[in-house]
């Protein structure tokens, strides 16, 4: 669409306007038609979500499609069987397992009295269930549990109401090579323990394995037959300090061996990750940045103790984050394919059949992400999807190597012609550190022509974690480029994924250096005539909120207005949700120290909008309120409550209508840019 607008004004000589139409909210707002699909390993069905037929979006259906030998291709795939959500429960995600069955995520709200969610707390809590459900690829017999896990009666309700809150069952091994079993792991609430079960899927029997509980925790099975190959566990190190240490299976013996070699302590925070296991040669992909800044994949061989002397595959600028392994008995555990973390998360393709389909899938789909989503046994259909930071996600189905079959368009209401693309940039800190960043800008923008433009810094939560380019599926950057904003995400120091140097210079320095390099990003876009002084806004959510609540007291700031969602506001919180875990206590607890925004309400100079979820238990909404109430005599300042949402996604229709409308009547008010 975009593409055809854009010839479409070249060939009338019109002139496009950087002010692109600003997409609706309710665009946003409501559930997409299409998503979370998944395929059979036979190929012979595929399950998804898609959007409850006669109820305009407002909820999601689980759906199924039968997919017979023969597909007509001329046109789109429609689901065979749709199952409706309840009044209470709506369903979140979707998944095909072995035995022609299902597995669905449910989530409904909740409120009571218990001790076991995230954010503790005495008296009546708000919060969500999470039910897990598996039935047969028709959908209409879902039961709740995974074989009779997690749904026993137990003697103390207080226990049952932690179970049904928390997740107590998932897919721990697929067991690629068996057409009906996996394995089950289970997280016993009533004994504390984690237990592993084989389960055929078929006849819903269950086998007890082992007990995943103790001091060594299970790191990796054997994707064949399901076997403990590797353990971890954590020795005391002294001064406060933990010593990961990683134990193999040796053959020979059948014991689990310590390997040295592997060893380190938790306050260096090595990625030391298990991406796969050789079996003709017995040694192990591992996936580290022991040896480098970014994470790259090395062999280890426990016979010998000792790494490859050079790693397997490195990018020399960014970092491995897994590694794909043939699961079919053709090519069992041939490596095919090497992810890395670019602007997206892109993949380096070894096996040359799936780098031809790559190579093809990109060609018909130029400057969109195509993303292999599954493949059948014998490789004549090939699941997968489409997106960019323009384009929202469309799915598709690869027949036989050479046609092209429609599944759906999440979202083909939305014109990306009004949408900004996203490109990964790199810019100055004032210590001389190089940042990265996404750069999104109003859809056609001319600086020659345009100039400068209202512009949001948008730093992402975490703060442990990074942005990608791909589509927002919070909606904030194309709703926000649509209404002629620039927004740069700024990937400061203390965010992941771009190497050790910019993560541990974040260290203590919350609400100071990191908080500096936000400042620089606008300070850079201002520089390049991109973003106009006088309009420049900070906003961000959960720990990002953090950010503007910093950005709200610290002096000379670059922002003419702030916008917090679900934000933490001070550095106490963050140390008590470390503090359950010893391990996190040494490697994320001694860095979380600087500048606490709780208290330096009295320094407030900018306005500021609060917004926060009455149900969010990861960060009370309380955090939200006393800094509102602390600055509100200071500043302009506005508190939004949302009623029933969670702190993560995904979010209902009425979450983002109602916290998408409040951002935008901030941002063209007086206290921010005006109307």
């Amino acid at each position: 669409m975009k593409r055809q607008s854009m010839m479409l004004a070249g060939a009338l000589g019109l002139v496009l306007s950087a002010n692109a139409k600003p997409i609706p909210i309710e665009d946003f707002a409501k559930e997409p038609n299409i998503s979370s699909l998944s395929m059979s390993d036979d190929g012979t069905y595929m399950v998804g979500l898609i959007a409850t037929p006669g109820e305009d979006n407002e909820t999601l259906s689980v759906a199924s499609w039968d997919l017979p030998d023969t597909i007509d291709t001329s046109k789109p795939l429609v689901p065979t069987r749709i199952t409706p959500p309840n009044r209470k429960m709506r369903f979140a995600a979707i998944q095909a397992l072995p035995g022609d069955k299902a597995f669905v995520v449910g989530r409904q709200a909740w409120t009571g009295q218990t001790y076991c969610t995230e954010g503790g707390g005495a008296g009546a809590v708000k919060t969500f269930v999470v039910k897990f459900y598996v039935g047969s690829k028709d959908l209409d017999d879902l039961d709740e549990g995974i074989a009779g896990l997690g749904t026993e009666r137990l003697a103390n309700k207080q226990v049952e109401q932690c179970r049904d809150i928390n997740n107590t069952t998932g897919i721990a091994n697929s067991l690629p090579l068996s057409d009906d079993e996996v394995i089950v792991r289970y997280n016993n609430i009533a004994s504390g323990e984690t237990e592993y079960y084989r389960v055929n899927m078929r006849t819903n029997q269950k086998t007890f394995l082992y007990n995943g509980s103790g001091r060594q925790q299970i790191a990796f099975t054997d994707p064949r037959d399901g076997r403990i190959l590797v353990r971890q566990g954590i020795e005391p190190a002294g001064e406060g300090d933990w010593r990961v240490e990683t134990y193999m299976l040796n053959e020979a013996t059948g014991s689990m061996e310590r390997e040295e070699p592997l060893d380190y302590l938790a306050s260096n925070r090595y990625q030391m990750d298990i991406g796969g296991y050789d079996e003709a040669s017995g040694k192990y992909y591992m996936i580290t940045d022991k040896f480098s800044d970014k994470a790259a994949v090395y062999f280890y061989d426990p016979k010998t103790n000792q790494f490859s002397s050079e790693p397997v595959f490195a990018h020399p600028e960014f970092s491995v984050t897994g590694i794909i392994l043939g699961t079919d008995e053709e090519n069992w555990n041939e490596p095919l394919g090497i992810n890395y973390a670019a602007a997206t998360v892109e993949t380096y393709w070894v096996d040359p059949e799936l780098r031809s389909v790559q190579e093809g899938l990109e060609q018909a789909f130029p400057g969109q992400l195509v993303d292999i989503i599954d493949t059948a046994k014998d490789g004549n259909r090939v699941l997968f999807s489409t997106e960019a930071s323009d384009q929202p996600p469309a799915y598709y189905m690869l027949i036989n190597k050479n046609k092209v079959v429609m599944i759906g368009d999440s979202r083909p209401w939305i014109d990306e012609s009004d949408i900004g693309a996203t490109e990964l940039i790199y810019y100055p800190a004032r210590d001389g550190l190089s940042i990265p960043g996404l750069l999104s800008l109003p859809d056609s923008y001319n600086k020659e022509r345009d100039g400068a433009v209202p512009t949001v810094i948008l730093p992402h939560g975490g703060p442990w974690a990074r942005d990608y380019a791909g589509w927002d599926v919070s909606g904030w950057v194309p709703f926000l480029t649509s209404r002629g904003y620039a927004v740069l995400q700024p990937q400061y120091r203390g965010s992941t994924g771009f190497g050790r140097e910019l993560w541990f210079a974040g260290d203590k320095e919350w609400g100071q250096k990191m908080q500096d390099d936000k400042d620089d990003g606008a300070q850079y876009l201002v520089d390049q005539g991109i973003a106009d002084p006088d309009k420049v806004a900070i906003f961000g959510y959960s720990y990002g909120g953090f950010a503007a609540f910093a950005a709200t007291v610290r002096e000379d700031s670059p922002y003419q207005c702030a916008i917090a969602g679900a934000g933490v506001s001070s550095l106490a919180l963050f140390r008590r949700i470390v503090s359950a875990d010893r391990i996190s206590r040494i490697v994320q607890g001694n860095t979380i120290d600087g500048m606490d925004p709780s208290a330096n309400t009295s320094k407030a100079n900018i306005p500021i909008l609060v917004y926060h979820g009455d149900r969010d238990v990861r960060v009370p909404i309380a955090e939200g309120r006393d800094f509102y109430n602390a600055v509100k005599g200071r500043v302009d300042a506005k508190f939004v409550e949302v009623k029933d949402m969670p702190h993560s996604l995904p979010w209902w229709p009425e979450h983002h209508r109602q916290s998408l409308t409040a951002i935008d009547s901030w941002l063209k008010s007086d206290n921010c840019f005006g109307s």
